[in-house]
């Protein structure tokens, strides 16, 4: 099964950036569309971002223009750039494939493979 490492979470002040990352790993031939995905205290896993492989980037209404996600294919991982953060962007930060391939076949399972997550905290 494919591993998803995320990296970069941290506590910043209101109005600060982070980078988070996610690189997949194993012997991958193939990712289908990536995302970001968080999860705040007493609320349920929300989208934060997608990226498809050729295909239209999607953002959550909350997050359009202050965040920006991009993947690199030749080295498996997707980033999202986070810009103006807020309080409210505070939430433990999943990374997401729905589907890949790898030297053991071919797997299509949305929302099913997540990496293990990372802390963002937006406080003053």
């Amino acid at each position: 099964q494919v591993q998803l490492v995320e990296s970069g979470g941290g506590l910043v002040q209101p109005g600060g950036s982070l980078r988070l990352s996610c690189a997949a790993s194993g012997t991958i031939f193939s990712l289908g569309v990536m995302g970001w995905y968080r999860q705040a205290p007493g609320k349920e896993r929300e989208l934060v971002a997608t990226v498809g492989d050729g295909e239209p980037i999607n953002y959550a209404d909350s997050v359009k223009g202050r965040f920006t996600i991009s993947r690199d294919n030749a080295k498996n991982t997707v980033t999202l750039r986070m810009n103006d953060l807020r309080p409210e962007d505070t939430a433990v930060y999943y990374c997401n494939v729905d589907k890949y391939c790898s030297t053991s076949g071919c797997y299509n399972r949305p929302l099913y493979f997540w990496g293990q997550g990372t802390q963002v905290t937006v406080s003053a």
